[in-house]
């Protein structure tokens, strides 16, 4: 009886042991003689031992992951074997990155730094102009943040071609908290001082991040979140510019789709034809030039000239025509000058403090994610790196220097960026050019802008968002990843149709729902070998990998911890029932063994040190072996110190997956 069981046990395990070459296995024949079935390859024959980590204290493991959090990129790995005079000046260029660059700049680079100075110039003037109305705030303030703000960046930042200033999303999100609050037509004074002070707590926040290196808060917005909240944003920043290119004079202050389009048809009353021709006119003229720059790059100029150009050309036309274009919205008198210090203006107690943290806190969030991606995004097409939390530190001073100097908040704009790196940039000494052409335009030529029509300043808003809406990447992301694009949709018609803040919310909501989902439905797969070999893949990846017979092998692709531990418990179960069932339908050898991959299991806790041991106790119960495979050594350490591995000593810890088949169906093969 035993002789022909064996026989049995010999044809079910032949076709895997002859493809894998496994360690040599003894089998009785007929006439109770051995006969040794030898292993053409002696690596696979040798069982590896598996050993505990070496000891650690609590105090290292403490230290290793303290660094690992907070200090991934190593920032004091300059200073190893390093003078103390090497070491200071080493300091002081880590502070002020200006000092590496400066003491070797030539006149080459200077030229190149004009250039693309004066070219990023002929676009922030219109642009921080435009902004400044979008967020509410007086024209002046939008020239007075496209002057300070870059030449703290340059002293401090680490990017050579990124460009300063204010931006859209930024500028929108604040003019739309505060005005829901504080209105900026009838609180003229306090919605100003509000805004300093918002930009006051955007800098400290940011500031905060990088200095206790906590920027990886800011990864709660994913990239999928972030098309689809910006997009929302364009959409309703171009419909709030209807006002100017309709000439509309009484016009919601809402943000939402809905009652933009109300307010837009029901004020047809008050749509000036003179406007709308003019105002579409340059709108046209300022999207062809964008296209133009789009489709050949050499080109950059043209959509980088063309709003100083429309600006000009419309404030002549308006002078020219001041006696017929009487009804045409202009900006008006803007006083000269330098910045004037805003210090006073700062608003720390009243009932609105809260409002003005909140709208720091936000939009503090939102320029801080532009300003590093622009910076990375420059930085990865010339091969240098840029250090994320020192840009937080730069960004978040320049916007705590700025609030004292009448600007708003402020950071890396995209399209600036863009024009700076295409006009030849080589230095961040292109946006101290550019801040001394916007110093000479307030003190010499802000009568100029006087008759500067609103319709214009819409047209440039309009011109500026339309990149925002990234359609190529909404459809990329529903080719590649399904979640990704609902979290996208999510938060761009929560834009649309709720408000900026709930979009907001939503967005950070659906992000922080996706990590969750990962977290706590981590993914498990069944494993086959790959004939031939002693690898072992996934059976649903991998056509040709094939099942062993009376064996379930099972790979858990992440951490057990509390969050995942009782579904993990709970699918292994499931995983074991489903392989009986289809083992009983197709009248295959019963299933014996259980074996975990542990490779990605990076990390677990009590709860699923307690997972671990019920699952082995349900194996017991259901008469299979439970086996542990590759764990890595903290998982091991914390097994070890609960006891659970004892429960695997014999036939239960092994290195590889082809390691413990092998040795556990030699061992089955030798029982009588």
């Amino acid at each position: 009886m035993g002789t022909s069981l064996n026989r049995v046990e010999e044809e079910d395990y032949s076709s895997y042991t002859n493809s894998s070459d496994f360690i040599s296995i003894s089998l009785e024949d007929n006439n109770n003689t051995t006969t040794t079935a030898t292993s053409t390859s002696k690596s696979s024959s040798e069982l590896h031992p598996v050993c505990l980590p070496p000891h650690v204290t609590t105090w290292q493991k403490l230290n290793h992951r303290l660094r690992e959090i907070f200090f991934p990129d190593d920032p004091l790995h300059i200073f190893k074997d390093q003078s103390w005079r090497r070491k200071l000046v080493l300091a002081f260029q880590y502070v002020f990155p200006i000092l590496r660059w400066a003491p070797h700049y030539s006149l080459s680079l200077f030229r190149s730094d004009l250039i693309a100075g004066l070219t990023i110039a002929s676009l922030a003037i219109p642009q921080g102009i435009s902004y400044a109305k979008l967020a509410n705030l007086q024209p002046i303030i939008g020239l007075y943040s496209s002057f300070v703000p870059p030449i703290v960046y340059s002293v401090l930042g680490s990017s050579r071609h990124i460009g300063i200033g204010p931006v859209s999303v930024a500028s929108l999100v604040m003019g739309t908290m505060l005005d829901g609050e504080v209105s900026h037509s009838n609180k003229k004074d306090l919605y100003l001082e509000l805004a300093f002070t918002s930009t006051l707590f955007a800098g400290l926040f940011q500031a905060s991040l990088g200095i206790f290196r906590l920027g990886f808060i800011i990864d709660f917005l994913s990239k999928a979140t972030l098309i689809g909240f910006m997009a929302g944003a364009a959409v309703i920043v171009s419909l709030q510019q209807l006002k100017g290119l309709l000439g509309i004079t009484h016009f919601t202050s809402d943000m939402e789709l809905i009652p933009v389009l109300e307010s837009v048809f029901n004020s047809i009353k008050e749509w000036k034809w003179e406007t709308i021709v003019m105002g579409f006119c340059f709108l046209i003229f300022l999207l062809v030039a964008r296209f133009i720059s789009t489709r050949k790059p050499r080109l950059f100029w043209v959509s980088a000239a063309a709003p100083l150009t429309s600006v000009i050309l419309s404030s002549l036309l308006i002078f020219l025509l001041k006696s017929k274009l009487k009804h045409v919205s202009i900006i008006g008198h803007l006083p000269k000058g330098v910045n004037p210090t805003s210090e006073n203006k700062l608003y720390f107690h009243g009932p609105h403090l809260q409002l003005a943290i909140k709208t720091g806190i936000i939009t503090g969030i939102l320029s801080l994610t532009e300003g590093i991606a622009v910076g990375r995004t420059f930085a990865s097409l010339h091969n240098y790196q840029v250090d994320g939390n020192k840009e937080m530190i730069a960004i978040g001073f320049m916007n705590i220097v700025g609030c004292c100097f009448s600007c708003y908040v402020t950071t890396g704009s995209f399209s600036r960026s863009a024009v700076n790196y295409n006009a030849g940039a080589k230095t961040i000494f292109s946006n101290i050019v550019m801040a001394a052409t916007v110093l000479v335009t307030l003190l010499f030529l802000m009568p100029l802008f006087h008759y500067t029509p609103d319709f214009v300043l819409a047209a440039i808003i309009i011109t500026a968002v339309v990149g925002l809406v990234d359609y190529k990447a909404a459809l990329r992301l529903w080719k590649l990843d399904k979640l990704d694009f609902v979290a996208c949709c999510c938060s761009f018609f929560g834009v649309l149709f709720i408000s900026v803040q709930i979009g907001l919310a939503i967005a950070v909501g659906v992000s922080v729902f996706k990590i969750i989902l990962h977290v706590t439905r981590p993914n498990t797969v069944v494993l086959g070998n790959i004939p031939g070999t002693q690898i072992f893949r996934s059976l649903n990846h991998y056509e040709n990998a094939t099942r062993v017979p009376s064996f379930l092998i099972l790979s858990i692709e992440s951490p057990i911890f509390f969050a995942n531990s009782l579904y993990l418990q709970e699918r292994i179960s499931r995983w074991v029932r489903g392989e009986e069932n289809r083992i009983r339908e197709n009248n295959e050898r019963a299933l014996k063994c259980v074996i975990l991959d542990m490779t990605a299991v990076t990390a677990i806790d009590t709860s699923g040190i307690d997972a671990i041991s019920e699952l082995k106790k349900n194996m017991d119960k259901r008469s299979l072996q439970l086996a542990l495979v590759n764990l890595v050594g903290t998982v091991m350490e914390k097994l070890h110190q609960s006891k659970t591995l004892d429960s695997f000593r014999s036939k239960g810890l092994y290195l590889t997956v082809g390691e413990a088949v092998d040795d556990l169906s030699s061992s089955w093969k030798h029982w009588p």
